[in-house]
């Protein structure tokens, strides 16, 4: 059961007033400025740590987030992440929010021990308090993915991996630094466990100072403003935000229970598909106010691949709160999304509460078909969230390369590659994106920092799923392999059961690994496997999957199909076979395509392999 830390409930809700709420000390002209600040203090918190890590994966991936806490700990900034849960509380368990001081910082990467806070290992969190005039006022976060941690192998998740100890050192909530004395036996400790310790220590000292450099900005901010106003201005915040989400919730749920449920192919062991079940119940309570209820409960069983995902109960209500912020400048991503909610409902021993020490090293899969499953849980109740998305695939090479004195010298390099997202009611999907502002490796890069060749990348046409607004395309690699040797590892997921389309838009594209396309030793790899052995010379054929379309296809504008045929998006065949759109050479051939489109086909809710009217 789920007990979001209580705010005062709000019968009336609406954008912010312009007027000062009554009881408040913080006027709104104080309290914008005081957004901006903290945005201003975020966005340099992550400049630094991108320009000064050593690992590719935060330097040119971008793979960390910052936030900012109130003095109890309640997220009141935070960045456009739709899976953070309570960051805080598993500090709070071992270290009393009273018992600490100006200097401290602390440090986990412990998935179980922090309820899912974070939600695999390679993920380290690094949280301090910020004091003014002996008063607790704020906390700073930064957290990061670090390329090693140890583990079963290089890169230290792996799709092999069956439990959690296989996936690298585990690192229980610890006070890193006391009152500015660092615990350098501790990280020693850590770094001695990375196959690449010169990355983690450089990794390391950027996100402490990426902290350090937040918990200055803070300080400012409450030196100008005073503590009373800053407090008063984090709660306006939160309040702010949880009023406009139980609006929209209530906008979107009617009284009683909506479901949906949707699937993952497998946990690369041979088990699966693994579903999961959502609901959303709205009801009114004895008191007259209305609670909103989410439960997944009857989600299947935990994997024994590293497929699960260790879901902290503010998730549901972080990534709906997200949904409804839809880009509002003058919103602010905070726990007003999971306050939103009366309670979350998980059950233990299943792929989204798995016991200890279920692996979770390729949770990332299952968390975006989470994010999608919601899309899918606001449809099913008359709202208008955008048609299902793939997940990010990973790629992990590692291997050995001969250096420029002709030494063997050992190389890892893990390629996260984007997909298509979901069409929305009103825009086609995004191509090639891999995570919220995360980014793909460029090719120079990739040539420059390690023993391959880039030999193709552009988009995978016909992968967005067809619709009124198209499905994102996926993005097509071919890596030729300049290394000795290689053992690769591939993440792939929405094969056989792909990013579903709705009101007529068709399901997104499934993508595809294949060594040597073409040659007569040509080979496709499972989609989720590790041990695919590559040497000198092999090519490397990574085709990611597309998103889900939104709409009937022959209500695209011909406009639109005619772009998407010669930018290489949609191929002429499938213009015809699915939009109804003839072309003769580089025209639409008018007479024709009026033709086509007088024959409609019937379509039904949902489109995944074919139109059905609920997803089961």
């Amino acid at each position: 059961m789920y007990n979001p830390k209580e705010s005062p409930r709000e019968s009336d809700s609406g954008p912010a007033a312009s007027a000062k709420p009554e009881g408040s000390v913080c006027d709104p002209v104080s309290l914008e400025i005081i957004r901006g600040a903290i945005a201003a203090a975020q966005s340099e918190m992550e400049a630094l740590l991108e320009r000064t890590a050593i690992s590719a994966f935060i330097r040119e991936k971008k793979d960390f987030y910052t936030a900012l806490f109130d003095g109890d700990g309640v997220m009141a900034v935070g960045s456009m992440v739709p899976v953070f849960g309570d960051m805080t509380g598993p500090v709070f368990d071992k270290f009393p929010a009273d018992t600490m001081k100006p200097g401290d910082l602390y440090w986990y990467n412990d998935c179980y021990g922090s309820r899912g806070a974070v939600s695999h290992s390679n993920d380290q969190v690094l949280l301090a308090p910020v004091f003014k005039d002996g008063k607790r006022c704020a906390f700073v976060m930064s957290w990061a993915h670090f390329a090693d941690i140890g583990g079963m192998h290089p890169g230290s998740i792996s799709p092999a991996a069956t439990d959690i100890y296989q996936e690298g050192i585990i690192i229980p909530v610890t006070k890193l630094i006391d009152q500015g004395v660092t615990n350098e036996a501790t990280l020693s400790i850590f770094h001695r466990n990375s196959r690449f310790p010169e990355q983690s220590i450089g990794d390391m000292r950027a996100l402490m100072a990426s902290v350090d450099v937040g918990v200055k900005r803070i300080g400012e901010i409450l030196d100008r403003f005073g503590t009373d106003v800053v407090e008063d201005a984090l709660a306006q915040l939160l309040t702010r935000t949880r009023k406009l989400v139980r609006t929209k919730l209530a906008e979107t749920f009617d009284y009683g229970t909506h479901k949906f449920t949707d699937a993952i192919d497998t946990d690369g062991h041979g088990n699966g598909p693994f579903k999961m079940r959502f609901s959303l119940t709205r009801a009114k309570g004895a008191d007259g106010e209305d609670s909103f209820v989410f439960d997944a409960t009857e989600s299947d069983d935990q994997a024994p691949g590293p497929v699960n995902f260790l879901m902290n109960r503010g998730v549901p209500g972080m990534a709906l709160g997200l949904f409804y912020l839809g880009g509002d400048p003058a919103q602010v991503c905070n726990a007003g999304g999971p306050q939103a909610l009366d309670d979350v409902k998980l059950r233990q021993g299943s792929f989204l509460q798995p016991n200890f020490p279920a692996a979770l090293g390729m949770r990332g899969l299952t968390m975006m078909r989470v994010i999608s499953a919601l899309n899918g849980l606001v449809n099913s109740a008359g709202g208008k969230a955008p048609a299902a998305n793939s997940a990010y695939v990973i790629t992990i090479m590692r291997g050995n390369y001969r250096n420029d004195t002709g030494a063997m010298q050992r190389f890892l390099l893990a390629d996260g590659i984007g997909v298509g997202y979901g069409a929305r009611p009103n825009a086609d999907g995004i191509d090639a994106v891999y995570f919220v502002a995360q980014e793909n490796y460029p090719v120079e890069f990739l040539e420059v920092g390690y023993p391959v060749r880039l030999r193709t990348y552009g988009v995978v046409k016909d992968s967005g799923g067809a619709g009124q607004f198209r499905g994102g395309c996926g993005i097509i690699r071919e890596y030729e392999i300049l290394a000795e040797d290689m053992m690769l590892a591939v993440r792939i997921d929405s094969v056989k059961n792909p990013p579903w389309g709705i009101h007529g838009g068709m399901g997104g594209g499934t993508g595809r690994v294949t060594i040597n396309p073409g040659r007569s030793d040509e080979r496709v790899l499972a989609p989720l496997s590790d041990g695919n052995r590559l040497v000198k010379g092999d090519i490397l054929r990574m085709e990611t999957g597309g998103g889900g379309g939104y709409g009937h296809p022959f209500d695209r504008s011909l406009d639109a199909v005619f772009e998407d045929v010669l930018g290489g998006f949609v191929s002429a065949e499938s213009a015809e076979r699915l939009y109804g759109v003839a072309f003769n050479g580089n025209r639409i051939d008018e007479a024709a395509t009026s033709v086509l489109r007088a024959a409609r086909p019937q379509t039904r809710a949902f489109h995944r392999q074919e139109y059905v009217d609920v997803l089961a």
